[in-house]
C-alpha cells in the first residue's frame, strides 16, 4: 500500500514552473508519507504534478512510483525514474506518448493479466503489479478497471488524449479525495494532502455538518466533509480533460436468480472465500493476521496458517483487548461474549504464534486525537483510537496484515437484519434516532442544517439504487436494501476506519470478505441460506467447518471489542466538562451546553447504542471531545 497525491492543470504548463509546482507537489506527498514509509517521488510533466510515498512489499526493487513508459511506433518501454528527476527532462519526450501513474493498493490477479497482456506483445521491465496496470491502461484504456480484482486508488496521465484518469476500487478500500480549486484538480489519498495546497482552508458548511451529526460518522458517498472537498466514490472512475471533468460508476453490484442448492451454495461460497484469501497472501514480505476468536477472522487465520505450514512457516496472529477489562465486562445482545476463551481455542488449532495486544485507558483516551489527525475528521472514537493503537504494535513486527471485515455486512451478521422496525420504518439500521442526535446541537443550528431531511435524502438516494429483482417479495426486496444500505455506508465506514487507522502507521491491512466476487455471489444467496436454520451467518460458520474447531463455529456473534474500565469513561467525562466550562473551546459554538451537562450527569450507558454496536454514551463523551480537537488543530470555520 501506498499514498498518492497531484495536480492537473489543462491551462499551464508545469514544466515552465518546475521547482515552484515540484515544490507544492513535495509537500503534499510528505504530509501523507505515513502511508509509505519505504520511498518517496514525485513528476513534473507537461499538465500533471505527481508524488508517490512507498510502502514496499511487491517487487521492493522494481516497483518504484512514479512509473512512466514511453510510447512511439508501437515501442513501449519503461523510463527511468532518476531520468524523470532531472529539471524538466520530459520536454525533450515529448515527440513520445507518455503514461505515468502513481497507485496505491494491491491487485490480486496480477498474474493473470500479466500473462494475457504478455501475449498481447507487451514486455515487462519489473515484478510489480503498477506496471501491469499501466501497460493494461495502455491496452484497454479505462476499461482496465473492470478487469482488476483488488483493492486500490489511482491516477494516470495519458499525454496522448491528454488527459488524466482517476480510478477507485469496487467497495471503497482504498481512499481518494479530490478538490476543484485555482483552476486545478487537486487528489490525494487523505484529505490532509489536499488541506496542504496554498489558499485551501478548512471550511465547513451545512453540508459537512450534517457528515459529522445527521450521518456521522458515515459520510455521504462523495463527500469530504469539507467543503469544496469530494471523495471519488467507490466503483468510480474520473476522467479530467481541457473540456471538463467527468464522473462514472464502472461497476455495479449484478442481480441474479439463485439456482443452486444448499450444499452447492456452501460450496461455491467456500470456494470463493478461500480463493480470496490465498490470492491476498501474495507479498515479498511477511504477513500475519487479525484473530479475534470469531468466525470470520478465525476461517482467514486458519487457511493462511495452513497454505503458510506447506513451505515450513508459522503465522503469526494478533488479538486485541484492553488492560483488566475481564473485571468490568458486561454481557449484553451486542457483546454476548469475551474474545479471550475462543482466542485460546484458535491459536492452539492453528499452531500460530500469537500476541495479546492490550490497551490501557490512558493509551486510549491519548490516541483519540492521534485518530482524528490520521483521518483528517472525528471519527468512531475509541473504536478508531483502539485499532491505531493496535496498528501500531503490530508494525513492530509485520507490513502486511488480513483482517476479517465486510463478513458481517455480506452474510447479514448485525442484529439489524431481522429488526422488525428496521423492516418497518425507513431509517439508517444503525443510527435510529435522529433525536438524540439533534439533542446535542445548538437550536438554531439544527433549524439551518435540517438534519432529519439530510438522513432521509441520503437514504433513499441510496434505497433507490439497490439492485433487485422484478417480481422479487416484498420481504427479500426488503432484505437487499438493508444489505446494500450496510454495503454502501456502514462496511464503507469500517473499510475507511481500517485504512487510516492502519496506515497513520504504514501496516498494510487486506480485507478478503471484499472480494467482489464473493461480494456479487453472496449478495444473490436467499435469506433462508445466509441464516441457515435461523443461525446468524450460518452459510458462513458451514463454510468454516472443515478448517475450525466446532466451539468456534458455534460461538455467538460478538462484535470488536470495547472497554468497559470506568476509568476510561472518567478521563472522558472529566474531559468534555472542562471543555463546556471553556467558552472560547470552539465546540460551544456549535453544541447546546446545558443539553451537554445532562449528558454528562447521566449514568453509564452501554447498551444503547447511537451509532453501530459499539457506539454509546461514552463513545459520544469522545466523539464530541474528537469534534473540538479537530476544530483546534484543523482550524475549522464553520459557515453555514
Amino acid at each position: 500500500m501506498c499514498g498518492i497525491a497531484g495536480l492537473c492543470d489543462f491551462n499551464t504548463d508545469f514544466r515552465n514552473e518546475y521547482e515552484i509546482y515540484e515544490n507544492i507537489v513535495n509537500c503534499m506527498g510528505k504530509r501523507i508519507s505515513h502511508r509509505g514509509p519505504d520511498d518517496f517521488n514525485t513528476l513534473i510533466d507537461e499538465h500533471v504534478a505527481l508524488a508517490h510515498v512507498r510502502l514496499a512489499v511487491i517487487d521492493i526493487e522494481g516497483g518504484r512510483q512514479p512509473m512512466t513508459k514511453l510510447n512511439a511506433n508501437g515501442d513501449i518501454r519503461l523510463l527511468d525514474h532518476s531520468f524523470c528527476k532531472r529539471k524538466c527532462p520530459l520536454r525533450i519526450m515529448d515527440s513520445f506518448n507518455r503514461y505515468s501513474i502513481v497507485y496505491n493498493g494491491e491487485i490480486y490477479n496480477t498474474q493473470e493479466l500479466r500473462q494475457e497482456l504478455i501475449n498481447k506483445g507487451y514486455e515487462f521491465d519489473t515484478k510489480s503489479d503498477t506496471e501491469v496496470i499501466l501497460n493494461g491502461y495502455i491496452e484497454y484504456g479505462t476499461k482496465i478497471a473492470e478487469k482488476l480484482n483488488g483493492i486500490f486508488a489511482f491516477a494516470i496521465w495519458d499525454s496522448k488524449a491528454q488527459c488524466m484518469f482517476l480510478c477507485r476500487d469496487r467497495f471503497g478500500v482504498k481512499p481518494l479525495f479530490y478538490t476543484e480549486f485555482d483552476n486545478k484538480l487537486i487528489f490525494s489519498s487523505e484529505i490532509k494532502g489536499i488541506l496542504t495546497y496554498p489558499g485551501i482552508e478548512p471550511v465547513i458548511d451545512s453540508v459537512g455538518m450534517c457528515d459529522l451529526f445527521a450521518t456521522g460518522p458515515a459520510r455521504r458517498p462523495g463527500n469530504g466533509v469539507f467543503k469544496g472537498i469530494k471523495e471519488l466514490p467507490p466503483a468510480s472512475g474520473m476522467i479530467v480533460m481541457k473540456e471538463g471533468k467527468k464522473v462514472y460508476r464502472y461497476y455495479k453490484i449484478p442481480v441474479y436468480e439463485h439456482c443452486h442448492d444448499y450444499d452447492t451454495t456452501v460450496k461455491h461460497t467456500k470456494e470463493l472465500l478461500f480463493d480470496s484469501i490465498k490470492r491476498q497472501m501474495v507479498s515479498d514480505v511477511g504477513i500475519c493476521t487479525f484473530l479475534s476468536g470469531g468466525v470470520d477472522s478465525s476461517i482467514i487465520s486458519a487457511v493462511v496458517a495452513g497454505e503458510m505450514a506447506k513451505s515450513g512457516e508459522r503465522l503469526k496472529t494478533y488479538s486485541f483487548d484492553y488492560v483488566d477489562n475481564w473485571k468490568y465486562f458486561k454481557a449484553s445482545d451486542f457483546q454476548p461474549g469475551e474474545d479471550r476463551p475462543f482466542v485460546d481455542v484458535m491459536k492452539e488449532h492453528i499452531g500460530s504464534k500469537h500476541s495479546y495486544l492490550m490497551c490501557d485507558s490512558k493509551r486510549l483516551f491519548e490516541d483519540l486525537f492521534f485518530a482524528v489527525k490520521a483521518k483528517d475528521v472525528p471519527g468512531m472514537a475509541d473504536v478508531d483510537s483502539s485499532l491505531l493503537y493496535f496498528a501500531r504494535e503490530i508494525k513492530k513486527e509485520n507490513t502486511v496484515c488480513l483482517s476479517g471485515e465486510c463478513a458481517d455486512e455480506i452474510f447479514g451478521g448485525y442484529p439489524w437484519f431481522n429488526d422488525e422496525q428496521v423492516f418497518a420504518e425507513r431509517v439508517f439500521p444503525w443510527s435510529k434516532n435522529i433525536e438524540y442526535r439533534e439533542s446535542v446541537l445548538k437550536k438554531d443550528i439544527v433549524n439551518e442544517i435540517n438534519m432529519r431531511e439530510y438522513s432521509r435524502r441520503c437514504y433513499e438516494e441510496t434505497i433507490e439504487k439497490t439492485p433487485c429483482l422484478q417480481g422479487e417479495n416484498e420481504i427479500e426486496k426488503r432484505r437487499r436494501e438493508i444489505g446494500y444500505l450496510n454495503i454502501v455506508w456502514f462496511m464503507r465506514t469500517l473499510l475507511e476506519r481500517k485504512d487510516m487507522m492502519t496506515m497513520a502507521s504504514g501496516l498494510e491491512v487486506r480485507v478478503p470478505f471484499a472480494d467482489h466476487r464473493l461480494i456479487e455471489y453472496v449478495y444473490n444467496v436467499p435469506w433462508k441460506y445466509k441464516c441457515r436454520n435461523g443461525v446468524t451467518k450460518g452459510l458462513l460458520r458451514d463454510c468454516g467447518r472443515e478448517v475450525l474447531p466446532q466451539s468456534v463455529v458455534d460461538r455467538k456473534k460478538s462484535p470488536y471489542p470495547k472497554t468497559y474500565n470506568p476509568e476510561y469513561e472518567a478521563l472522558l467525562r472529566k474531559t468534555l466538562n472542562e471543555i463546556i466550562c471553556d467558552k472560547s473551546k470552539p465546540l460551544n459554538s456549535i453544541v447546546d451546553s446545558a443539553q451537554v451537562r445532562k449528558l454528562l450527569d447521566s449514568p453509564a450507558g452501554y447498551g444503547k447504542p447511537w451509532f453501530g454496536q459499539l457506539m454509546a454514551l461514552p463513545q459520544l463523551y469522545a466523539y464530541l471531545i474528537q469534534i473540538n480537537y479537530w476544530m483546534e488543530e484543523y482550524n475549522v470555520k464553520i459557515a453555514l
